[in-house]
């Protein structure tokens, strides 16, 4: 299941705390990430399932939403059952918190 950087921002906002995994290289992570995200690159993930919470509701991005769509389906198999996809990943992220950046 996708979730939209609008409904994420809302969600946020809203004073819920999902955890918010970025699956990028270390190299893509120290350019730009979401504030308050875990970095667990995608080919960590397998080995560090124990940093996950499986009760909580995880959102995985990636630059633009494969490599977090596959992390999601792995812990998906592994019993993870309220994991999204950021869709259209970090990018989509920066040209909303752009505008509302603008709009400030």
């Amino acid at each position: 299941m996708d979730i939209t950087p609008h409904e994420l921002l809302l969600l946020i906002k809203s004073g819920k705390k999902p955890i918010v995994v970025d699956v990028r290289e270390k190299v893509e992570w120290d350019s730009e990430h979401i504030p308050g995200t875990i970095h667990i690159p995608l080919g960590q993930i397998p080995h560090r399932l124990h940093d996950l919470d499986p009760e909580q509701e995880i959102i995985i991005y990636c630059r633009s939403g494969h490599r977090s769509a596959q992390a999601m389906h792995f812990l998906e198999s592994r019993g993870f059952n309220r994991v999204k996809n950021l869709k259209g990943g970090i990018r989509a992220w920066l040209r909303v918190e752009g505008m509302l950046i603008e709009k400030e």
